[in-house]
């Protein structure tokens, strides 16, 4: 549009050219300033665009970055070079590509004195990039040129604007050879990676040397100046510069392997970056750095740095939070996190000298706490006290809590750890006297300090409690704790009379609940003073509730009892989700003294809060004293206790060897076990189960929490239900469950759940015909009143009423919640209930056609029973099975229920309508697990006697499902997902099935995988990719087996108006060509598009040969007509490439696929 150049990097300007360059740089900046005041703004982006996607506009850009004086301008004309130059490197002459970046480094050198510092970072970013591009290209000598320049800038020599710009350009070049912040440029992974191995290898430490070098060229002329001076800004752009490489994720050694770190042999832990807030990044840069981070005095000079210039502005309080204040800091928190191989193994004082000369730096921004905290309380910064923690944090991921202990005693008369509890005993205090919704410094640096603890004492928690802290130490973390729990319970009062909402309290439950993990373990580190305090405190709390009831306002001390409920759990506790729940060894390896059962601390704290939690069974205790709130503590308490103590068997959470032989872990393991107090504290548990759920209607909460974590607790452990079924209070429950009209009330998750449970503790029968008796007899009601509903002649009319509408809701619910429990134990029974109620379903299928809710709840029970059943079926169940799917589908498919136009209502376009489809997502679910029934089956028969009427259900449901799945549904996610989930496994199980479609289901399959081919879900397009690969290869084999393959789907025909149309291979064919050459998407899908294109040009390699003819001579290039043709031979040809579908030659084809898009996207993609 704008006519711009198309000379290269290199040449001079003539006179002809003149005119046509200033033209175009007044369109861009007319362009700029109509943006920035939103006028036209689609035109001027248009223009923008156009120079953007010019073919080499590099004269153009250059002309504009000269010359205009609108900087916008400028920037544009330098993000259009980095466009342009990286889209046609490959055909770029060597020459101009390293002259575009002299170009770049001149030019920010020129105008390293500009105020406009946006522009410049943008021309030094688009050299940084454009080394990358080249980078394995250019020779050592090329490399040395451009760095020499750099080097000279850096060194100060001209200037310290000139030497501040060679390091932001470092700066940005390390950020483009870094993973996680490179540019995108459409080339594999594997070039990123051989360029971030090259600098790491052989420049990264080079850089760093450098930054040093400058920054103690600067440092003199700061100390000795007594305001601020132009050295600061280089100063801190060399520290930036410093952090940003030891920021690096160190992969290599010199020698150009991966680097082999041990990392428990100087005291790194394994990562516990999952359960703190705060990152602390461990620095491994190998060996070879030893001489630039540790022999070279760099750490003292940091450190004096920072001293000295902190001691010349200390009444300045804004100084700590000044640009080179604030990196210095940054940079010696990372320092304390060096680590690995850069300390040599036979030399262990080295890695204690190096951080015992940081923490002296680090000591004067935290100690003493109390003043400090103080200065900052009365308008002082908080940054430098947060940093000193970040500090402590960053040396105890590197170390061992005995080294991190004895580092500060050569300093203080006290160990590190005291000083850590005094920090946050004080970062504490400060909480308490500032209860404030605000969040202040004192919050962070609270979370950093406990995120320090837990970084120190996770492993011990698991180190079979040998390695107890000194005594010294033990003695900070009891007294930090008891100040921790005075604190919480402060809190816990105090909310008492705040009016917080229930949304409110489950959100600060939730949040609480990471934070009270860290302060477990440091309860558990002082075991022996932590335990006792707590089980006085509950009992003073419960005490204090007796005492004062009827005269005295409970609801303070029940707060205090909630908050010690969560926080006791903690400390007896793990969550223990997904895994075995062990006893913490800490609590094990302690109380070693102790010999009688009825003594032990653990002991006494756990009975003394069943025992009040059993007073709930009272109706007048409860109403009086046990609010829903607290019953909510009391059940979650219980769920967590109970999967780790109650009725441990031999053998079973043991924690290490050497606690076993211990009497007091004796006492601890037996006193809940079957033979002791189990049974009777079982029975209590279900005791106050059952009353919560009768007693406390409508408490959704409370209701989840019985029913997901507390009962299902229980039968998560074989033993105990062999238990639970001896129990009058179980069969009570069970009884209630099936009979009782108030648990009908429970939600919707909470019935299923409670179905669950009660079905897995069928596991406690005998025999596995006792199991299936015990579950028949428990579903039996449920199974009959939906017959007798079903068999109801006014069945029509009935159905309407809201009362048999909750009850069929319910119903369905607890049967699907019973169809989610199956084990081979209990299959046969779980069957029969589902055959039993395979009629009622269709008949409510049809009554209920136009109530959507109930709809989907019978599609959800049988998409969980056929899930739970299929794979047990023999040949003739699971011919019944697929009947009972057929008829259903076919029910759905005459009512038409789901085919609902989105041009009805604009309200469905938004997510929330979008639930109006489950029962869509639920029929696809249905096929799929039909589909699994040929790759998981367990039962005797052989499979090939239905695997042809799981192909006819499938094939069926394929008719009704895709009239339904209109394009627009697609762009709603959880749908697209199921539906290419579906498509995708299908054709690659029964391709065949899909060639069955008649030629309107058919292309509308097809049509959607063509949709799904450009979303941006990286998901769905390789879903579609896999589903072309599994069609195309499919046609092929057969058709060299002289079988049809797809037929006439895969043959073009002319349609009665004379018009050809494609056959679908040579429609995705050349659909696939195009979206690899012309359109954006993640290199991530380079290798599954190669495995889908492969067998496409196989089909059809008349039509790649036309294509590609076709794409030759669009090239007015001859240079490019020559490479294009040369590519496109060798894509199919090189690396051996043969015509067999086989694993070798898949491989072939991607490598050959990732030289192709690399030779020829960029000038193809040239407009």
């Amino acid at each position: 549009m704008l006519g711009f150049s198309n000379d290269s990097a290199g040449g001079g300007v003539g006179a002809e050219d003149l005119a046509q360059l200033q033209s175009t740089m007044r369109a861009i900046e007319l362009a700029c300033s109509y943006i920035q005041i939103n006028s036209n703004p689609v035109a001027a982006e248009a223009t923008i665009l156009s120079l953007h996607q010019s073919p080499q506009p590099y004269k153009a850009c250059r002309y504009i970055l000269e010359h205009s004086q609108v900087p916008n301008a400028r920037f544009q004309a330098a993000a259009a070079i980095r466009e342009a130059a990286i889209r046609e490197w490959s055909f770029l002459a060597t020459d101009d590509k390293g002259g575009l970046i002299s170009f770049c480094l001149s030019y920010v050198m020129q105008h390293a004195n500009s105020s406009e510092g946006y522009v410049l970072s943008k021309v030094s970013s688009v050299a940084a990039q454009l080394m990358k591009r080249g980078w394995l290209e250019f020779t050592p000598a090329e490399k040395e040129v451009f760095f020499y320049q750099i080097n000279q800038a850096i060194l100060g020599s001209r200037g310290l604007d000139v030497q501040f710009i060679g390091i932001n350009f470092l700066e940005s070049l390390v950020s483009e050879f870094s993973p996680s912040t490179s540019s995108a440029m459409g080339l594999p992974r594997e070039f990123h990676e051989n360029c971030r191995k090259s600098l790491e290898q052989n420049f990264l430490k080079t850089f760093y040397q450098w930054a040093k070098d400058a920054a103690l060229s600067v440092t003199n002329k700061i100390i000795e100046s007594h305001s601020s001076v132009p050295e600061v800004k280089v100063c801190n752009a060399t520290l930036r510069l410093m952090y940003q490489i030891l920021n690096w994720e160190f992969r290599y050694s010199k020698g150009g392997t991966r680097a082999s770190i041990n990392v428990f042999s100087d005291g790194i832990r394994p990562d516990n970056a999952s359960a703190r807030k705060t990152e602390c990044i461990i620095v491994q840069p190998g060996a070879s750095w030893c001489d630039v981070l540790l022999s070279s005095s760099h750490v003292g000079w940091l450190i004096n740095l920072y001293s000295s210039v902190r001691q010349k502005f200390d009444l300045e309080g804004y100084w700590l939070d000044c640009p080179v204040a604030v990196s210095a800091r940054k940079l010696i928190v990372q320092l304390c996190s060096l680590a690995g191989e850069i300390f040599p193994s036979n030399n262990v004082q080295m890695r204690e000298q190096h951080l015992l000369l940081l923490l002296s730096g680090v000591l004067p921004w935290i100690d003493p706490p109390d003043v400090i905290s103080k200065e900052i309380e009365e308008g002082r910064s908080g940054s430098e006290m947060i940093d000193g923690c970040r500090a402590l944090l960053s040396i105890g991921t590197v170390t061992t809590p005995v080294v991190f202990d004895q580092l500060l005693r050569s300093l203080r008369p006290f160990g590190t750890l005291t000083l850590l509890s005094m920090l946050m005993g004080e970062v504490v205090k400060v909480l308490m006297a500032n209860s404030t919704d605000e969040e202040t410094w004192s919050y962070e640096a609270r979370d950093i300090l406990l995120d320090t603890w837990t970084t120190l004492l996770a492993s011990m928690d698991g180190s079979g409690g040998n390695a107890w802290l000194p005594p010294e130490g033990m003695h900070a973390a009891a007294s930090l704790f008891s100040l921790i729990v005075e604190s919480e319970l402060k809190v816990a009062s105090a909310s008492a009379t705040t009016t917080e909402d229930d949304a409110d309290c489950l959100a600060s439950v939730s949040a609480m609940d990471e934070r009270l993990g860290s302060y477990a373990l440091i309860a558990r580190a002082a075991v022996d003073a932590t335990i006792p305090f707590l089980a006085k405190l509950f009992s003073d709390r419960v005490a204090c509730l007796h005492q004062g009831r009827g005269t005295v306002d409970p609801t303070e001390t029940l707060e205090e009892v909630y908050s010690l409920l969560l926080i006791v759990g903690h400390v007896l506790a793990d969550e223990g989700e997904g895994e075995t729940a062990l006893v913490p060894d800490a609590l094990q390896s302690h109380f070693v003294d102790v010999v009688e059962a009825n003594n032990h601390p653990v002991v006494v704290l756990s009975s003394s809060i069943i025992k009040f939690a059993e007073q709930c069974l009272d109706a007048e205790m409860r109403s009086s004293i046990f609010s829903p709130r607290l019953m909510e503590a009391v059940i979650w308490f219980l769920a967590r206790w109970s999967f780790t103590y109650l009725m441990l068997v031999e053998d079973c959470n043991l924690g290490s060897n050497q606690l076993q032989s211990l009497p007091s872990r004796a006492c601890l393991f037996t006193f809940f076990n079957e033979h002791n107090q189990g049974k009777f504290v079982l029975d209590i548990i279900v005791r106050i189960s059952l009353t919560s759920l009768m007693s406390y209607p409508g408490e959704k909460d409370l209701q989840e929490l019985i029913c997901f974590q507390l009962l299902h607790a229980l039968v998560r452990r074989r033993n105990i239900c062999f238990h639970l079924l001896s129990l009058d209070s179980w069969r009570k429950l069970a009884n209630a469950f099936a009979n009782d009209k108030s648990l009908f009330l429970l939600n919707s998750g909470s019935q299923r759940s409670l179905a669950q449970t009660l079905v897995l503790s069928a596991y406690g029968m005998q025999s596995s015909d006792a199991s299936n008796q015990y579950v028949k007899d428990l579903m039996a009601h449920m199974t009959s009143s939906l017959v007798d509903l079903s068999n109801n002649s006014d069945l029509k009319n009935l159905a309407q009423r809201p009362d048999i509408i909750m009850l069929v809701s319910c119903v369905l619910e607890r049967l699907r919640g019973a169809a989610s429990a199956t084990e081979p134990r209990t299959q046969r029974a779980i069957y029969e209930m589902g055959l039993a109620v395979m009629n009622p379903v269709l008949r409510l299928l049809e009554v209920y056609k136009h109530e959507s809710a109930v709809i989907y709840l019978l599609l959800k029970f049988v998409v969980d029973w056929v899930d739970g059943q299929l794979s047990y079926l023999e040949a003739h169940e699971t011919a019944v099975v697929i009947n009972f799917c057929m008829s259903l589908l076919q029910m759905y498919s005459s009512h038409n229920i789901g085919k609902i136009s989105l041009s009805l209502s604009s309200t469905l376009l938004n997510e929330a309508k979008t639930e109006k489809y489950k029962d869509l997502r639920a029929l696809l679910q249905l096929l799929s697990h039909l589909c699994s029934k040929d790759m998981v089956d367990f039962s005797s028969d052989s499979i090939e006697t239905q695997s042809t009427n799981i192909s006819q259900v499938v094939y069926f449901g394929l008719h009704i499902i895709t009239p339904l799945i209109t394009l627009e549904l697609l762009k709603y996610p959880k749908l697209c997902f199921d539906y290419f989930s579906l498509i995708s496994h299908m054709l690659e199980v029964y391709p065949e099935t899909l060639a069955q479609l008649n030629n309107d289901a058919f292309s509308h399959v097809l049509t959607t995988v063509d949709f799904g081919l450009h979303q941006q879900d990286v998901d769905i397009v390789t879903m579609c990719l896999r589903a072309l690969k599994a069609l195309a290869s499919y046609h092929y084999k057969e058709k060299n087996a002289g079988n049809s393959g797809l037929g006439s789907h895969a043959a073009g025909h002319t349609d009665p108006n004379g018009v050809f149309h494609e056959g679908i291979l040579s429609r995705f064919l050349r659909t696939l060509l195009h979206f690899l050459l012309f359109e954006d998407y993640s290199t991530d899908l380079v290798s599954t598009a190669a495995d889908a294109l492969f067998p496409l040009i196989l089909c059809e390699p008349n039509l790649y040969q036309g294509l590609g003819n076709e794409l030759i001579e669009k090239q007015a290039n001859p240079n490019f007509k020559t490479r294009l043709a040369n590519a496109l031979q060798v894509l199919t040809t090189s690396n051996q490439l043969s015509s067999s579908l086989d694993r070798l030659n898949y491989q072939r084809f991607r490598k050959n696929l990732n030289n192709f898009l690399v030779e020829v996207r960029g000038f193809l993609k040239t407009r």
